[in-house]
């Protein structure tokens, strides 16, 4: 009997802050594949890494940025959150210093104050992924 499970995936809210430790903003995506909008970085796990390991990987891969891991803001299950198959993700907050190039899925790469952020471009369900880090 083969085993069917939802995907993996690990997506990272990236604090950017300044080399004086000043916040800059979070760090969002333009993806280069459907669904095309922006993003909070993220990607699969790879089969023999931790969810740790591959946030840090991703966000590497995504965005060019070394980032901290600071605690995991929640894990996003909805069968309906990613319209090409059952996604489940789980997402931590980040912190990072310098500046992002957009490199491997992301065709672009922004910074974003909180108060700038715009919902309406969001893809999945990253508008309520980040209304959660908001609140919180």
């Amino acid at each position: 009997m083969e085993i069917k499970t939802p995907y993996l995936a690990v997506d990272g809210i990236i604090q950017l802050f300044d080399e004086s430790n000043n916040f800059k903003g979070i760090v969002l995506i333009e993806r280069k594949n459907p669904p095309l909008g922006l993003a909070i970085p993220g990607g699969f796990v790879d089969v023999g890494e931790t969810v740790e390991q591959a946030v840090i990987r991703e966000m590497k891969e995504e965005t060019d940025l070394d980032v901290e891991i600071i605690r995991l803001l929640g894990i996003y299950s909805d069968p309906q959150r990613d319209p090409r198959f059952h996604t489940v993700s789980i997402t931590f907050v980040c912190k990072a210093y310098g500046e992002p190039k957009a490199r491997s899925d992301a065709k672009e790469v922004h910074i974003f104050k909180l108060e700038e952020i715009p919902f309406d471009r969001l893809v999945f369900d990253h508008k309520k992924i980040l209304r959660d880090y908001i609140l919180r």
